[in-house]
Order: C-alpha cells, then structure tokens, then sequence
C-alpha cells in the first residue's frame, strides 16, 4: 500500500469510525498530502520506508518556510495520528513518530477588548436606521431587522462566549429564553448549555419576535436563528464582516475578530471574580489548561487595580 492510499483510509476513518468534523477531516488531508509530497520528492512512497530522520525533516522545512507555530503543530498532531492509525491497522510496522515531540509554541496572551470598547461596540444607538426613500418598503424594513440581527449576533458572541461556528450553527428549538440558556453544539459535536442573560437576551428576543419574520418573509423555511438578507443561514463570513465593521467604526479596533468577542467574555468573566472551572464549562474547553491562558491577561487586570488602588504601591523605601 502506498501512503497516498494508507492516507485515504486514515481520513474514511476519522470520517466513519471517529466522526470527525468535516473541518477536521480536510485540515488533517491537507496536511498529510503535504506530508505525502515531501516524502515522495525524498523517494519514500510506501509507509515501511518512513523513517523518524525524514519526519523531523519535513517538520523542520515546514517552520522554515513560515508555517505559523500552530499550524506546525497541527501538521505534527496529523502525521502522529497517521502513523499510530497505520500501526493499529497493520499496515506496517514501525512506528517513526513515536517519540517525536509537539513543537513547543510561543506562550501568546489573548487578544481582547476592553470594557469601554465592548460597551462604545454595543450602545443601541450604533443600530438606528432612518428609512431611505430611494428604497423600497421591503428593502427598508431588511435593512433596519439586519441592522437588530447584528446588534443580537455581537451580544451574544460577547455575552456567550460563542464560537463563530457555534453561532452560525445555533437552530430555533436550542434558544430557550424562558430559561435564559442556550444549547450549543460545540467542538466535537459535544453539547454544552450556556446562559444567555441581560442585554444579550433582550436583543435576541426582540430579533427572534421582531426582525427575524422580516429576513424571513416569503423565503423557504429554515430552522437556523440568524439569517442573511436572503433569509439563509449566515454565514461565518458575514459574521467576520459585521464584527470588523462595528469594532472598527465604534471600538476603534481594525480587523476585529469574533474570536476577540469570545476572549474578551472569558476575560471579563476572570476578572469580574468567575471561577475559573465555570469559565472552561461556558466555553467548552475540554481541559482546563486552555482556560488558564486567560489568567495571565487576568493578572495583569489584578496588577493594574492594585497599582491604582494601593496607597503604598508606588512608594519607595
């Protein structure tokens, strides 16, 4: 068997037996035939002909040519997983990566808003619309309910902590609003409920009772929450697009990422007093050392109250 066939197999694997995303299927085939093609200009074709001298090698050209540090890692997750599938299977015997460690990223704090920002972004006078007269009544009232929709997609990006993925996904029947909780669909297909309380609430209730009909009307029904102007599912690119557009113009942040959204929840939330076990529940993280990135941006919030806070915190003996 040659590694672009063994390659195959291991991708229908994860796709059957493990039920793998999709996104994690075709990052994992990206890689592996990049793997693959490395080995083949190196004469390596058939996977008993792997050694740990060629997977190093690849590894080291792929930090060389400027594969940033998590992609790197990703690669070597994939190639690690090919080998111990191709081992399991009987597909050979040796085991090249074995001992090959993880190449160790670059510690690098979350980027975040800060409060001021997060409450300039979501002022509710950011989303007013004055009807145009040069439009038409239908394309009026679509802009004014897609102008709510994104008041309500920033609210809950910021007041969940949601992935972008998580969001474009979320279907009527897991909005609970009487409950104040929403039921996500997170990494994994593992489902989490997340609490959906304040402002974030109301500006979904009133999209769900007041402006979603409109991105509805006369479109093929959907269970999706957020609509485009078309009355789709939206997409992750227009969420990109509305959250560069209102960080740009109110929170003063260029290429404002919905991922900040969700930092920058998880941050307040530290630094409001929340543990750090409830943060890692409400983001899903399945362990707690990914939560704990946040308690460095934490800290500095820590250092910086005490040093406007103590009486003696500048003095000098």
């Amino acid at each position: 068997m040659t590694l672009e066939q063994a390659i195959d197999e291991f991708l229908d694997y994860l796709a059957i037996e493990r039920g793998s995303s999709p996104n994690t299927i075709e990052g994992y085939g990206r890689d592996l035939r990049r793997y693959a093609a490395y080995l083949s200009a190196a004469d390596i074709t058939h996977p008993e002909d792997v050694t740990r001298e060629a997977v190093a090698d690849h590894v080291k050209a792929l930090q060389e040519v400027g594969l940033a540090p998590t992609s790197v890692e990703r690669a070597v997750s994939a190639i690690k997983g090919f080998h111990r599938f191709m081992v399991a299977e009987h597909i050979c015997d040796e085991h090249p990566t074995a001992d090959l460690p993880l190449p160790k990223k670059p510690a690098r704090l979350p980027d975040v808003l800060s409060r001021e920002q997060a409450a300039a972004m979501l002022e509710e006078k950011n989303f007013a619309y004055n009807d145009d007269p040069a439009k038409t009544p239908r394309r009026n009232a679509v802009a004014r309910a897609s102008l709510q929709r994104d008041r309500a997609i920033l609210e809950v990006l910021y007041g969940c902590g949601l992935r972008v993925s998580e969001l474009c996904g979320l279907d009527l029947r897991e909005v609970m609003l009487d409950e104040e909780v929403l039921r996500v669909l997170g990494k994994g297909s593992k489902e989490r409920v997340v609490p959906i309380m304040g402002s974030a609430a109301r500006a979904m209730g009133e999209y769900l009772e007041s402006w979603r009909p409109v991105l509805a009307e006369g479109r093929a029904p959907t269970a999706a929450v957020f609509l485009n102007a078309r009355g789709g599912r939206i997409s992750r690119q227009t969420v990109h697009a509305i959250c560069e557009r209102y960080g740009r113009i109110y929170a003063k942040r260029e290429g404002l990422h919905p991922h900040t959204l969700r930092h920058s929840f998880a941050t307040h939330m530290l630094e409001g007093g929340a543990d750090l076990r409830v943060v890692q529940e409400l983001l899903g993280h399945a362990s707690i050392s990914t939560t704990q990135l946040y308690t460095h941006v934490d800290r500095t919030h820590i250092r910086m109250v005490y040093l406007e806070a103590h009486p003696r915190a500048h003095a000098r003996i």
